[in-house]
């Protein structure tokens, strides 16, 4: 075997290069060894959950709620908030355009369901926990003015993707958890929304279709005159995820009145998924900490275990009941007045709503009502106890 001027062998005769490409070989079968041998835990599970119809369905508040019966199931939960406007964050938008802002502990101004991920489980959250349009293409112009792309086009597909599934990973690469909950915000068929959910496309491909949930919040909207829920609404609503390549497993029906058996059947035909994947959501009657429990009588968390391949004990929701009896029926305190200081707006009817929800959560235990806006935790107390 021939050396180089530089030092490294070549090959001069073909018996040489036989030689080393059986080197070559033999060095390959020894990696694949020895990452056959590496033991790895199980697979991180992702549902990713949408919303269609119309917007303000509670999809925040459906994955928070989900997030709490997993968490109690013994699994390690985490959240993610995909938001498609172009605002880097919600910061600088008015509460009537988009709501409230939440604070996380590293100064973050995120999405306000993000303060429900916080309240309903034992989840600390980060700015990495919430991205934007807007983070994605400042992301992606940043590195393409550094010369980071070599050159090559900037597209959507496949670096505004790309980029977004780079935020899927940095959760689960940190081997923490068991479940990522990934929630997309605004309304299918919204053409903001289609390179987050064309990401969630190609992630499932990759990652292997069982190891996926996708979750449908929608509207069966009730006609008043013609006295009957119309599934219409939500069979568009679906045809338009599957035009994208997405097929959910689970329906989330929000609705005035009951899901019969026959309306549950034609769903379940019209939208490609098994009965019991049709999830009936009424409004809660007291409180929003309500969702978990109605949520498991539907028989949602069992569903989600099932269709992830996890195998889980049951969930203990006799403190959550309490919980719940503890907000319903909560002893009257003196109402010593309220200040609240507003931004974008001059009107008191939106952050009234909000104190008189906070005032009574820091007296759960008690039952006591108070004057001030705690920061107790709502589901996620109880939770904790349980873990």
């Amino acid at each position: 075997m021939l050396v180089t001027k530089h030092g490294s062998p070549g090959v001069d005769t073909p018996a040489d290069a036989e030689a080393v490409a059986a080197l070559a070989a033999q060095m390959l079968n020894i990696a694949r060894r020895a990452a056959a041998a590496k033991i790895e835990g199980p697979p991180v599970k992702y549902i990713f959950v949408t919303g269609g119809v119309v917007s303000s369905l509670g999809k925040g508040l459906a994955a928070a709620a989900l997030g709490t019966l997993l968490e109690l199931r013994g699994l390690r939960v985490v959240f993610q908030k995909f938001d498609p406007y172009l605002n880097v964050d919600p910061g600088t938008m008015s509460p009537f355009q988009h709501g409230e802002v939440y604070v996380l502990n590293d100064g973050a101004e995120t999405d306000l369901d993000l303060g429900h991920y916080e309240r309903f489980t034992n989840c600390v959250l980060s700015r990495h926990n919430n991205l934007t349009s807007g983070q994605v293409y400042e992301s992606v112009i940043n590195r393409e003015r550094r010369g980071d792309y070599l050159g090559k086009t900037v597209q959507v597909i496949p670096h505004v993707t790309d980029e977004i599934k780079a935020r899927i990973r940095e959760l689960s690469d940190e081997s923490k958890y068991d479940v990522v909950i990934t929630e997309v915000g605004g309304t299918t068929g919204d053409i903001e929304g289609l390179p987050f959910l064309e990401a969630i496309r190609q992630f499932i491909l990759e990652v292997g279709p069982q190891n996926v949930v996708n979750i449908h919040v929608t509207l069966v909207p009730y006609i008043k005159a013609a006295r009957e829920l119309k599934t219409k609404p939500t069979q568009q609503s679906i045809a338009k995820l599957r035009e994208i390549g997405l097929q959910p497993q689970v329906l989330m029906c929000r609705t005035e009145h009951a899901l019969d058996a026959e309306l549950r059947q034609k769903l379940s035909m019209f939208c490609n998924v098994v009965p019991e994947a049709v999830i009936e959501v009424r409004d809660v009657a007291h409180t929003i900490y309500e969702a978990p429990l109605m949520f498991h009588a539907e028989g949602l968390d069992a569903l989600v275990c099932k269709l992830l391949g996890l195998q889980t004990p049951e969930p203990d929701l006799v403190t959550g009941a309490s919980l719940s009896s503890a907000w319903s029926r909560p002893k009257t305190g003196q109402d010593r007045g309220r200040r609240q200081i507003h931004r974008f707006t001059g009107r008191l009817q939106i952050n009234l709503r909000i104190v008189n929800s906070r005032r009574r959560q820091p007296g759960l235990r008690d039952r006591s009502e108070i004057d001030r806006c705690g920061a107790a935790r709502g589901w996620s107390g109880w939770a904790s106890s349980k873990m």
